[in-house]
């Protein structure tokens, strides 16, 4: 009798057991990377919720490696349900048996894929379209017409001999790799028609090949989208090349005023200060002479003010009327005009407070409060900064406030030691990319991103950030961090929880293991060296300037030689390790020739130190940031603050406080 009982006991034990442990997983929010493997093992085997069995599953084949028989055993049995991680497991089941050299069952389940109706509309059956598509070109053909934008279909185009395959690229994918080589072949081939011309060329000016993109129109006008996109790489040339924009500009305006284009030419060559641009402004029709972009054109040249305050009372709201407010408020700050400076940043009321993306607004507090305190308003300039503080504590204007409120250094980041921050969820607004994201399939979710996007550019900060991240995750971290910086600048008021995560993912610890080790090795601020890094190459150890600059700080091969000691290998630059101690050396010596001041050392690290001796005045040491803003070199403005801004955040998270 005893033996019985023991094991009923022990029956009931384990039972109890498994309850306990179910009922623990039904509290857990759903897996993500940031659970315990053991746990995630247990939930895989006694979620009660055979979704949660899945994720599970695939969370933990995410991180098989190059291992497909683990994978295989993981997700055996999981490719049932309608929904997208179901898809997903029958691809990557196929993909397995691929890789395990059986291809029978892997074109079973490529076939079943595409044969259950409820999968049909997922975009991981583009990839089935692919694979089958080897041995039956209708299937690629429907691919390119179903899925056009999905990364199956742009290998698909790409693979394609003929001219088809490159337009398909110019529409949907001119980033793809070797997508460029493809549309110049396809420009220079016999017989494109005008509008294929007009396509390619388009593909050609998104790489920023303006070049090749006006060889391949060969005369034939080109798209609207193509000339705004050689238009403003134009404005920035000098001579023929800036005229020819402008005169471009006018005919695109003058053909059809009402087309949003002819909007967006006006806006180019308001914010153009050259002199052929300011005349063509006086050149618009009506209605468009009498907008934001060409008044705020117009009133950039004037010497007072009136006309400024015209603009931004009547059109507050408008990019062009905050750009012309900073710039004449900056001219007066340089002048030492501070009533003037003041009247110029008050101007606008509400309404631009309310509009502003909060990167500008920082800016335009931070400029309130110096003018407040130069007149004499010494408590008022205090709460501008506390406000600016609370709202937009990361970044350059948030250390410049801190340190004339007494809470930072000069030099950011000295002594602070930055830390991960962990796994993230994207919030990107499509629940199946958030879910992939959440599993671990961040290869997966890019392509349902892409897809779901249908190959356009993201716009708003949300997306932004979403689309960076996901980039930044399957290894394109140059594009990815350049959209999440992108996403901070363009964020709106009101968007305060945004702003906290943008944050946190923006100054994450990258290359962590090299620049710390470069940081130690030189004595050097490691938060000025991650600034450096980020603004220089994103932190991405394979970059190359057009100058020949290379890697992680951006070394130019004889300065990294001089510093070395000896001649450094072709790629030896490349190494983040060796790149960054030489980086770190660098900048050592530029803040032991400038006292330690870290702004005229980043300046100098742009510039070079020569042309910062020509600039060194008393002001950097009493007016710092009216210093700053005396640099003549526009770039080099723009590479201190942003340097200096991303050290501090760098330090440590600085979240604006959300109410």
């Amino acid at each position: 009798m005893r033996f019985p009982a023991l094991l009923t006991a022990s029956s009931l034990g384990v039972f109890a057991a498994l309850a306990a442990a179910s009922g623990l997983l039904r509290q857990l929010p759903g897996p993500s990377p940031q659970q315990h493997k053991a746990l995630l093992a247990l939930e895989q085997h006694l979620a009660p919720d055979p979704r949660r069995r899945r994720e599970a599953a695939l969370l933990r084949a995410s991180g098989s490696g190059h291992d497909p028989r683990r994978r295989q055993r993981l997700l055996r049995g999981q490719g049932w349900g309608s929904d997208g991680l179901a898809a997903v497991v029958l691809k990557q089941q196929a993909l397995d048996a691929a890789a395990l050299g059986n291809t029978e069952r892997a074109e079973r389940l490529w076939r079943r894929l595409l044969r259950l109706t409820r999968l049909a509309d997922e975009p991981a059956s583009a990839d089935a379209l692919y694979a089958l598509g080897r041995e039956q070109p209708a299937l690629r053909q429907r691919l390119l017409q179903r899925w056009p934008a999905h990364p199956a279909a742009l290998a698909a185009a790409s693979e394609r001999g003929d001219r088809s395959g490159a337009l398909h690229l110019a529409r949907w994918g001119a980033r793809w790799p070797g997508a460029q080589r493809r549309l110049q072949a396809a420009c220079q081939g016999p017989g494109p028609t005008a509008n294929q011309r007009q396509h390619l060329a388009d593909g050609l000016a998104q790489l920023g090949e303006r070049d090749a993109a006006r060889r391949c129109l060969a005369g034939t006008p080109p798209l609207a989208s193509t000339l705004l996109r050689l238009a403003e790489t134009d404005l920035l040339a000098e001579g023929r090349d800036h005229d020819r924009a402008v005169e471009e500009l006018l005919g695109l305006i003058h053909k059809n005023p009402t087309d949003p284009a002819a909007e967006q030419a006006v806006r180019l060559l308001g914010a153009d200060p050259g002199a052929a641009s300011h005349a063509a402004l006086g050149q618009l029709p009506r209605a468009l002479l009498n907008t934001a972009p060409a008044q705020a054109g117009l009133a950039s040249r004037h010497s007072g003010i009136a006309a400024t305050l015209t603009v931004l009372n009547r059109w507050p709201d408008d990019p062009a009327s905050w750009e012309l407010q900073w710039q004449q408020a900056r001219r007066a700050a340089l002048a030492g005009r501070w009533q003037e400076a003041r009247r110029v940043l008050d101007a606008g009321g509400p309404r631009l407070e309310a509009t502003m993306p909060v990167a500008l607004q920082a800016r335009r507090r931070f400029w309130l409060g110096m003018s407040q305190w130069h007149l004499g308003d010494h408590a008022g300039a205090r709460r501008r900064w506390q406000q600016l503080l609370a709202e937009r504590p990361g970044g350059y204007y948030g250390w410049r406030a801190a340190l004339r409120l007494g809470k930072a250094v000069a030099t950011p980041g000295f002594s602070k030691t930055p830390q991960g921050r962990g796994w993230q969820p994207l919030q990107s607004g499509a629940a199946l990319v958030d879910d992939l994201w959440r599993v671990g399939q961040t290869l997966e979710a890019w392509e349902a991103w892409r897809t779901l996007q249908g190959g356009r550019p993201p716009t708003g900060s949300r997306a932004l950030l979403a689309e960076g991240r996901l980039r930044e995750a399957i290894g394109d971290g140059w594009t990815g961090l350049g959209q999440q910086e992108l996403a901070l600048l363009r964020l709106k008021p009101g968007e305060c929880r945004l702003q906290q995560l943008i944050e946190l993912n923006l100054h994450q610890p990258r290359q962590q293991a090299a620049l710390r080790a470069a940081a130690r090795a030189e004595a050097v601020p490691l938060h000025l060296l991650l600034g450096v890094a980020q603004q220089e190459s994103r932190f991405q150890a394979g970059v190359r300037s057009v100058a020949g600059a290379q890697g992680l700080l951006q070394l130019m091969p004889a300065t990294a030689a001089e510093l070395a000691g000896t001649e450094l290998a072709g790629n030896a630059l490349e190494d983040p390790r060796r790149n960054a101690l030489l980086g770190a050396r660098y900048l050592r010596q530029l803040l032991e020739r400038w006292g330690g001041d870290p702004l005229r050392a980043v300046a100098s690290y742009n510039a070079g130190p020569n042309a910062v001796a020509r600039w060194t005045t008393p002001r950097p040491q009493r007016e710092p940031e009216v210093w700053v803003e005396a640099i003549p070199y526009p770039e080099t403005r723009h590479y201190v603050k942003t340097v200096l801004g991303n050290s501090w955040s760098h330090a440590a998270p600085r979240l604006p406080v959300c109410r």
